[in-house]
Formats: C-alpha cells, sequence, structure tokens
C-alpha cells in the first residue's frame, strides 16, 4: 500500500508542473510566431499555462493593440483559431515580395472552378462541369493537391465523389467560415434539376469535336448532312429541341 502512494505523489506534482509560466502576451506570441495554422485559445492555453479565458482576453487584447499601433500585421480569429496576417493595405507590397518572377497563383480556370465549388458545396465534378461549362477533372485534381478543396463521401443517389472546400481554403482568403463569403450564390444557376449525365457533355471529346458528337460519324454524318441540305446550300437553323437538322456551312 506504501509502495502506491509513493507512485501517486509525485506523478501529481510532476503534472503541475509539465509547463513553466511565463509574461502571457509575450508568450502567446512567441507560439503564434511560429505556428504554421491557426491555433484556438485551447491549444495556445496549454502551450503557456495558463486558463483558457485569460488566454482568451490576452488575444483579443493584443489584436485590439497592434491595430491601435498601426502595425504592418494584425492577429485575427480565422478558421477557428488565431494566427498573424498581414494587413490588407500591405497586401501589395506582400505580393510583389512573393509573387514577382513566380507562377504560384492559380489559374483563371482554377480560380472560377474553386468559386463554384465554394458556393454550391458539396458539389460533384459532373455538377461543377455543367456550371463551367467544361471537363474540370484536371482542374479538380489541382485544387486537390493545392489542399484548396477536399472530398465530401459520396452522392447518395448516382454515387458520385463530392467536393467541399477545406479549412485551409478559408485560412488562405481570411474569413471565419463559409457565412463570411461575400453574396454571390443567387447569380449562380440552379442545379438540382441538371442529371448526373451532364458530364458526358462536357468530356474532352465532346469539346473537341462538338459537330461530331451531335451528328455521329462516317457515313451517317454525310446522310444527315445531304438530308438536311436545302437548295440553296444553306442549311436549316437547329429546332428548339436535340441536334440540328443539316451540316453546318
Amino acid at each position: 500500500m506504501s509502495d502506491q502512494s509513493l507512485t501517486e505523489q509525485p506523478v501529481l506534482a510532476d503534472e503541475s508542473l509539465d509547463v513553466p509560466l511565463a509574461e502571457l502576451r509575450p508568450a502567446l506570441e512567441a507560439v503564434l510566431m511560429v505556428a504554421d495554422q491557426p491555433l484556438d485559445a485551447t491549444v495556445l492555453a496549454t502551450a503557456v499555462g495558463y486558463p483558457v479565458d485569460e488566454v482568451g482576453s490576452a488575444l483579443h487584447a493584443l489584436a485590439g493593440d497592434y491595430t491601435d499601433q498601426g502595425r504592418g500585421f494584425e492577429l485575427r480569429n480565422v478558421a477557428g483559431g488565431w494566427r498573424y496576417y498581414t494587413r490588407d493595405e500591405y497586401a501589395a507590397v506582400v505580393e510583389q515580395f512573393v509573387l514577382e518572377g513566380q507562377q504560384a497563383r492559380l489559374t483563371q480556370a482554377a480560380l472560377e472552378t474553386l468559386a463554384v465549388v465554394a458556393y454550391r458545396q458539396p458539389v460533384s465534378r459532373a455538377r461543377v462541369s455543367a456550371i463551367r461549362g467544361v471537363s474540370v477533372d484536371g482542374v479538380m485534381r489541382t485544387l486537390l493537391t493545392r489542399g484548396l478543396v477536399e472530398e465530401a463521401g459520396l452522392d447518395g443517389e448516382t454515387g458520385a465523389h463530392l467536393y467541399r472546400t477545406s479549412r485551409y481554403f478559408l485560412e488562405r482568403i481570411g474569413v471565419t467560415s463559409l457565412q463570411d463569403l461575400p453574396e454571390l450564390a443567387p447569380y449562380l444557376p440552379d442545379l438540382d434539376d441538371l442529371d448526373e449525365g451532364l458530364s458526358e457533355i462536357v468530356a474532352p471529346e465532346r469539346e473537341a469535336r462538338p459537330r461530331d458528337a451531335e451528328l455521329g460519324t462516317g457515313h451517317d454524318t454525310d446522310a444527315a448532312a445531304g438530308a438536311g441540305r436545302e437548295p440553296g446550300g444553306t442549311a436549316p437553323g437547329p429546332g428548339p429541341q436535340g441536334p440540328p437538322d443539316g451540316a453546318t456551312r
């Protein structure tokens, strides 16, 4: 019984001394300076050895001090945690330093695809392709590789993979949640009635030869073209539904 008491007491004493205490605000600054992702108040409290409530108050105070002092950086609560960011008014200076001579920025196609995912998530590749009018397979792979988009399960009806934006996406654009995105969703088309088969329409082969895909190939195409051509040499325009009745000029 004495052995048990001897083994319990030192453990309790050691636990209370695991994290040596330092002045709170400088300790928080030191930890945040080396963090590679946003840290919440609980994680920071464990690191500096202070109660969570005190750490939360100190973080808000630090953020206010940086603003009052007009510093070139600020402390933001983003994506559920705290991290240092360059102030918006100095973005041009930082952009010139970081991006000069580099090709690190996303292409226009990637930005458009990312925007569709952000406002329509969770969404399948086929539905994103339907909005953009082109296949997005390659672009989606790029966004997945960069960690801006992640898988979000399977569609219950079609079994297609669904995608959503990641926490890293929120961090990169500097917002806390998707509710903070600009109100652009009303300007996107409603795709609820679109079938997953639309992905076939935007396949690379369909983009390369749209007329061949509509009319067929070989003798069938020639026959369709001959049957639909009028005496004057012009082809009738397409009807309200289905492929054109004639061939192109």
